[in-house]
């Protein structure tokens, strides 16, 4: 450890004292864990960890280092790291910066040497809470005031935070191959991973992006085989015009949402959508496809879910019937939904993983399928 103190106080007047990892400095975030074993620099770059700060539960995170490779977006948009125990030393070939520095020089405030079981129990009892790390400020009745003065992320647009500026094409398709382009793709960025380009460019895709404020209209316009949906932050209800935008588009081109994207359609066929208790994170969450019965190991990175149907499986919407397709085995909430009159589907989970298991990345060919038969 390198010596240097910090503080991580949760709002409900908790606090835990370690060693500074990362960027010296004070962040705020919501408190949440995740329990995937390894993975750590995709977790820090994906965009749906905005407004968040990230609990570790497996001990030893670092081991491995950081490389320009695994980013999953431009930049790390989380806000603050904690771990039980950073290794100072990684040992990998495609390491190019120690975890350490690699958060230091996006200026991610974290925190090392804490008891992160414990804190993971009082997450998992309690809920997801605000809470502060600094290195800075040691009085806790100074960080709890702090606390109370800063808002949550309900009812709070954090896809504008991470969104693209401006629309662009992804180039990189999977390294060694030659992939004819049969679709072209319109994805919203929402917080998009860059795993979820790679795998439609994969699928024989090609693939522009554009911003979540970007009409439905200017999207059909672009002449698109499909649009896709991505991941994103916070609490979709806030992302109004992003509802809008589908509502646009549906009846009109074959629409796949995920995570986020698979929140607001549901929002925008009439359904509704609420905060778990502490969320979904991590790479071993089961989910049974309820038409084949068949279970898969999925990645999820969500704190809202969307509402189970009033009649069972179906809803009756504007837009003819939706059904949820996929329901998670751990607490029964909705996993996937699709619409019977509309060529549209949605999964809550990451198809994408990156990290996490590959259940689920025969949903691109899905959706590749789906394109085929409208075009």
């Amino acid at each position: 450890m390198n010596g240097e103190k910090a503080i991580l106080a949760l709002a409900d007047g908790t606090f835990f004292r370690g060693y500074s990892l990362g960027a010296v400095g004070e962040s705020i975030g919501e408190i949440v864990f995740n329990t995937s074993m390894m993975g750590y620099q995709e977790i820090l770059t994906d965009p749906s960890y905005k407004g968040q700060m990230v609990v570790m539960t497996y001990p030893l995170i670092g081991n491995y280092g950081t490389n320009e490779k695994d980013h999953e977006s431009r930049n790390p948009f989380l806000e603050g790291f904690i771990v039980k125990e950073y290794s100072p030393f990684p040992s990998n070939w495609r390491s190019q910066t120690c975890l350490d520095d690699f958060l230091k020089s996006r200026g991610i405030v974290g925190i090392q040497g804490i008891d992160t079981r414990e804190l993971t129990r009082r997450i998992r009892d309690y809920g997801s809470q605000q809470g502060i790390i600094s290195t800075l400020d040691f009085t806790v009745s100074s960080l709890i005031k702090k606390l109370k003065s800063s808002s949550g992320l309900d009812g709070v647009d954090l896809v504008k935070s991470v969104t693209c500026n401006k629309p662009y094409e992804w180039k990189i398709s999977e390294p060694s191959t030659t992939i004819t382009k049969k679709y072209k793709v319109v994805v919203y960025d929402c917080g998009v991973k860059y795993n979820i380009l790679r795998k439609l460019s994969a699928a024989g895709c090609s693939v522009l992006v554009v911003p979540a404020q970007t009409p439905a209209s200017s999207v059909l316009e672009m002449h698109p085989d499909g649009v896709l949906l991505s991941n994103g932050p916070g609490d979709p209800s806030a992302v109004s015009y992003m509802v809008e935008n589908i509502k646009g588009l549906l009846g009109k081109k074959p629409v796949f949402g995920i995570c986020l994207g698979h929140q607001l359609l549901a929002i925008a066929l009439g359904l509704k959508t609420y905060k778990l208790k502490f969320g979904h994170h991590g790479g071993n969450q089961p989910v049974m496809d309820l038409f084949t019965k068949k279970v898969e190991i999925t990645a999820q990175n969500h704190n809202f879910a969307v509402s189970s149907p009033q009649e069972g499986t179906i809803h009756k919407s504007a837009y003819g019937n939706v059904e949820v397709t996929h329901i998670n085995l751990n607490d029964k909430s909705v996993e996937g939904l699709k619409c019977h009159a509309l060529p549209v589907f949605s999964v809550q989970y990451h198809p994408e993983a990156s990290p996490g298991p590959h259940d689920a990345s025969y949903l691109f060919e899905r959706f590749t399928e789906l394109m085929k038969s409208r075009s």
